[in-house]
């Protein structure tokens, strides 16, 4: 039987190096008490004996972890994968671990905050589109230590997150240029944690449109779940059979405006020609269908909700209550085009084709 290979010790590397086991500790800890001389021999032993530090052992000194925890509702979200992708690699570069919290269900939901395991594992939680109760989120504050909400905003809370009602304000002047006025939105349901985004993009619609001297007409507000065919065939429904039915669709998400592309080409309308669509997000759908989208960067906002993070981790200094707020980018495809002219070739209720002058 072959002998059982024992681990080196903290004791193996201060015998090489020719020094006590109190200085190993303090050279692997990154201590600037140790002199370079001492610190280039005590890295050399420990790379010879293929010696590494215990991340448990090593948080007993420094009271830290070297973790950072998320707390997602889903992992399936393009959004999410996005955002996760630039992070992961960004903590990993600064010597940090990455642990990640999926609350699949509510039996998993009220286990976490039942216990809060990232209380005695992690040195920062952030926070990923949840839709947190009161309750929820007083129990996260009482957890020691900083807590970031990403793409969302939380009063009083360092928070990152797209500017969503600019970018829909712009969405919709995009489409009123065109010389749209007749615009209906579709909100999406059923997509959990995305609360604080679909309300901020319905009120940057309404906000475009009062700017516009165009009243706000509940009749053009739809809604649906994403991937759901029949819904959007019914929010399509309710629309196209208003007494004036609109002449662009904007959606709250990519994948409701191509399903939404896809009912129109089904029953025959076509877009741009009779119904522009607008999408918001930018994901790779919204390139294979040509559509036209208001873009944000998931990726980036995971970059720099970590930075954030690590920010408030090192730094006592730092602002706890900073808000990071990013650009949304404009990218014009085919799915818009100019609003179609009546068949009668007058305008309805004497509104003028000219957009009227933007603030």
């Amino acid at each position: 039987m072959a002998p059982v290979q024992r681990h080196p010790t903290m004791a193996d590397v201060a015998q090489r190096a020719g020094v006590s086991t109190s200085t190993v500790s303090r050279t692997l800890r990154g201590l600037s008490t140790v002199s370079p001389e001492v610190r280039i021999r005590v890295e050399k032993a420990a790379r010879e004996l293929n010696f590494a530090v215990s991340r448990h052992a090593a948080s007993l000194v420094t009271g830290r972890t070297g973790v950072v925890a998320v707390l997602v509702p889903t992992l399936t979200s393009w959004f999410m994968g996005s955002a996760l992708s630039s992070l992961g690699p960004l903590l990993r570069e600064a010597g940090m671990e990455l642990n990640v919290y999926v609350m699949h269900d509510l039996a998993a939901r009220a286990s976490f905050f039942e216990r809060l395991p990232a209380r005695r594992n992690a040195d920062a939680l952030l926070v990923f589109s949840f839709d947190l109760t009161d309750e929820e989120t007083a129990r996260l504050d009482g957890l020691g230590m900083p807590v970031i909400y990403v793409s969302q905003h939380v009063e009083g809370r360092p928070s990152v997150y797209v500017d969503d009602a600019a970018g829909a304000l712009s969405g919709t002047r995009f489409l009123l240029n065109l010389g749209h006025r007749r615009i209906a939105f579709v909100q999406t349901v059923g997509a959990s944690g995305f609360s604080f985004s679909s309300h901020e993009r319905l009120l940057g619609y309404q906000q475009a449109l009062k700017k516009a001297d165009i009243a706000l007409d509940d009749d053009l507000v739809a809604a649906s779940p994403v991937g759901d065919k029949q819904g959007i065939a019914e929010a399509l429904g309710k629309l196209l059979t208003l007494r004036e039915p609109p002449t662009a669709v904007f959606t709250e998400q990519d994948e409701v405006a191509v399903s939404v592309i896809w009912t129109l080409r089904r029953i025959g309308i076509e877009v741009p020609g009779r119904m522009s669509v607008l999408g918001f997000d930018d994901q790779p759908v919204a390139q294979w269908f040509d559509l036209t989208t208001i873009a944000q960067s998931p990726s980036d906002i995971g970059r720099v909700a970590g930075e954030l993070a690590l920010a408030l981790i090192n730094d006592p200094d730092a602002d706890p209550t900073r808000h990071v707020v990013l650009p949304t980018r404009m990218i014009p495809r085919t799915s818009t085009a100019v609003a179609p002219v009546p068949q009668d070739g007058h305008e309805s209720n004497n509104e003028s084709r000219a957009c009227p002058e933007q603030e």
